[in-house]
């Protein structure tokens, strides 16, 4: 009984408060509007009579002047007027008014001397007056002054009237208000809350299963509560699972995944089948450099992953030719040997006319899938031109693939993110025969975010094409589900984490992918050897800094750039002993500039690195230095080595590599690295200092604890992180997932036919 009375009061007093408000701003304007009436019309009036006046006023024909203001006293809510000498005193008045207007007439003593109009309130006989008086003169001299006397008092009564319905209108609220809150409470929240329990001490005493719905409590304000129990459940058995799985392997003395590994292992595997990758960024792009064409490997997690897999594989990559000069490096078919200095694997490019460049990958997967998917508060943009080219362009990608495939059988494909999301039913439908693996590199959202997008089942149905899906965490796993049990009828199973639709069975996954850490780790430097890099690094910058911090990344609002520079500038007004000693380098990869978000967002991150250096920057030194440009990996190595810390504050992501590529260079076990909890790297890497990127006052305390640090402390931070990735790396994620996928049986996709 006591949260219902608290309810209701809460309502009352939230009811009462608006109430309130708006009764406030209703009188307000009502109370400017009439008395703006009441001054238009004693303007409009005294301009009449004044035209009357000043020729009796000066002719000294007071008889004249007497009859006229009798004769004009008696209008509508005019109580009379009076004309006066330059000292305020009467000439002639109103008679009924004459005793009650006091003598001189201040308004008239204000308007002779100011020589303009002047207006207000007088209280006449117990009721509100308003009086307006206006000088007379003739041939530039001041005469007197006229006197309009209106009465005012209707506009307290209106002005009352308007709290008065206030009042009985919340009064009848109330009553509603407290009525149906009792009746609420009473239907939805009393009874579901004894049935919920009911139901969790089943599930507590083994009486009820994980995946076992709620079938008595539905609809109602608990909901959500029992939604999220029932992921609590899901989740508690995911974990126990895990651990066996993670016992079992430490007892077996699991061996660490390396490049010459992961190729012995897909040999066996695979045998002589190939592996054909498909994503809409290619690994290679050439570009023209004056008259020269040049390859360089686009910035982005996918490549610096996937690469060395496909080195090992020998596959064939499909994927779009944005380069400027990509068609002059390709043959007739769009094919290549890649990379150039070590050719390992095929490149078959995918060419893009500009209109399906804008619409299927700027318009419909960049304004509408990728901020759909994060959530940054940036608004998804869905328009169905943009569709139609997103189902073109995956048709295009279809169209390449099976052309490639054609003589394979029971080929290995893997599809890469939310670009191609409709590819794999596209393929399944011409090659049921094919082993389909999609892998999602963003986040996945809830089902009611993910229900904004129109298109929302025929997304769904595309991706459920694919026989894995695989995602970077378990989280994205179930939020994925939970959105085909929102929106496809579907049967989803908990326990193996899969959808079976139509005959055909999905398998959901979780694959955290990761970076390789042989190469980064062949040549560990000496501490003079990292001291020098520095120098050299802080030369190059023209900057002289006693600490150096680092971010890599592209100029993208989910990287929450600008929120780790005002960390920054926090952080140097809380400890102003590093000003002078502290200089953060940011090395930001411009794009997709031709969506105007990104445009804006650059425009904010250069605004906002010039307002901090204006700020502090001192002779010699800046704060923060921003070096936009396409950056290779060695470039970006030398900055990982020298800093003292790597921020990664991303807003919201699915995995972040550049976490990981900095940890793997840090041969030497030290440096400090700042993590955002929204990554999905914060769930492997839990010796990084994590942090909320919305918490600015947070992240300035986390560079303070970097630097500050004991060595000790950090390098066993380090260390730890180190080992993690180790064990966890790019080739143990790419054998995994294809081990699952060459593993599917042939009574998996037998019946997938489709026609």
């Amino acid at each position: 009984m006591k949260i219902t009375i608290r309810l209701i009061v809460s309502l009352l007093l939230v009811v009462a408060l608006v109430a309130v408000f708006f009764s406030f701003y209703q009188v307000r304007a009502e109370k400017i509007r009439l008395t703006g009436e009441l001054e238009r019309r004693a303007i409009v009036l005294a301009e009449s009579l004044r035209e009357s006046v000043i020729p009796l006023l000066q002719s000294n024909a007071f008889p004249k002047l007497n009859r006229l203001v009798q004769r004009f006293g008696n209008r509508e809510r005019l109580k009379g007027f009076a004309v006066l000498d330059r000292q305020g005193n009467i000439i002639a008045s109103t008679p009924e008014l004459k005793p009650h207007i006091p003598q001189p007439l201040p308004q008239a003593v204000s308007a002779i001397a100011e020589n303009r109009p002047i207006d207000g309130f007088l209280t006449i006989e117990g009721r509100k007056t308003y009086v307006f008086t206006l000088p007379l003169s003739a041939e530039d001299t001041l005469i007197g002054s006229l006197a309009l006397f209106n009465d005012a008092s209707y506009i307290d009564i209106r002005l009352e009237g308007i709290w008065t319905n206030t009042i009985l209108r919340f009064l009848i609220m109330a009553l509603f208000i407290a009525v149906i809150t009792l009746l609420t409470v009473k239907w939805s929240i009393t009874g579901p809350i004894a049935r919920f329990a009911e139901w969790m001490r089943e599930l507590r005493t083994g009486k009820s299963k994980v995946g076992q719905p709620v079938s008595a409590v539905r609809g109602d304000v608990l909901a959500p509560l029992i939604s999220e129990a029932a992921q609590l459940a899901k989740s508690l058995a995911v974990a126990r699972a895990r651990a066996e799985e993670e016992a079992r392997l430490r007892l077996q003395a699991e061996s660490l995944w390396t490049a010459n590994g992961l190729k012995e292992h897909m040999n066996a595997e695979l045998g002589a089948r190939k592996l054909f990758l498909i994503s809409n960024r290619e690994p290679y792009m050439h570009i023209k450099d004056g008259r020269t064409v040049k390859c360089i490997a686009p910035a982005g997690g996918l490549v610096t992953a996937l690469d060395p897999v496909m080195r090992i594989c020998d596959g064939v990559w499909i994927a779009h030719g944005s380069g400027e000069a990509d068609r002059e490096a390709a043959d007739a078919g769009g094919k290549l040997r890649v990379p150039p200095e070590d050719p390992s694997y095929t490149l078959k490019r995918v060419w893009l006319i500009k209109e399906e460049e804008e619409g299927y990958y700027y318009g419909f997967s960049n304004e509408g899938l990728w901020p759909l998917c994060h959530i940054t508060h940036t608004r998804p943009v869905f328009r169905l031109e943009d569709w139609v080219y997103y189902q073109k362009v995956n048709e295009k990608f279809a169209g390449a693939l099976l052309e490639e495939i054609s003589g394979e059988e029971s080929p290995l494909v893997l599809i890469q993110d939310y670009q191609l999301a409709l590819l794999p039913l596209l393929v399944k439908e011409k090659r049921p025969d094919a082993k389909v693996a999609l892998f999602w590199h963003i986040p996945w959202p809830n089902p009611e975010a993910y229900g904004i997008c129109p298109w929302h089942q025929e997304i769904l149905l595309g991706m459920l094409g694919a026989d894995i899906i695989g995602f970077h965490i378990q989280f994205h796993c179930n939020n994925f589900l939970d959105t085909v049990d929102r929106f496809l009828e579907s049967k989803i199973d908990w326990e193996q984490f899969s959808v079976n639709r139509g005959g055909h069975t999905t398998l959901v996954k979780p694959f955290p992918i990761s970076v390789s850490f042989e190469d980064a780790s062949a040549h560990a430097l000496t501490r003079p050897e990292r001291a020098a890099l520095r120098e050299n690094i802080l030369r190059e910058i023209d900057v002289h800094a006693d600490y150096l911090g680092v971010g890599v990344d592209r100029i993208d609002y989910t990287k929450g750039i600008v929120e780790r520079f005002r960390a920054i500038e926090r952080f140097l007004e809380k400890y102003p002993e590093f000003v002078g000693k502290f200089t953060f380098v940011e090395l930001g990869a411009p794009s997709r500039t031709h969506i105007k978000r990104y445009r804006e967002l650059a425009a904010e991150v250069e605004e906002t690195v010039d307002r901090i250096s204006w700020k502090f920057q001192d002779k010699g030194w800046r704060p923060i230095v921003f070096l936009k440009a396409h950056h290779g990996h060695e470039e970006i190595n030398r900055f990982y080595r020298a800093s003292d810390i790597c921020m990664v504050t991303s807003l919201h992501d699915g995995m972040n590599l550049v976490a990981k590529e900095f940890v793997v260079t840090r041969d030497d076990e030290d440096g400090a690295l700042i993590l955002s909890q929204f990554t999905g790297a914060s769930r492997e890497l839990r010796d990084a200092i994590i942090i909320n990127p919305y918490d600015v006052e947070e992240m300035a305390d986390a560079i303070y604890l970097s630097l500050t640090m004991e060595p000790s402390e950090r390098a066993e931070r380090m260390k730890r992180m180190r080992s993690v990735v180790r064990e966890h790396n790019v080739y143990r994620w790419a054998g995994n997932l294809i081990t699952a996928l060459a593993r599917l049986r042939p009574s998996d996709i037998a019946n997938e036919k489709r026609g």
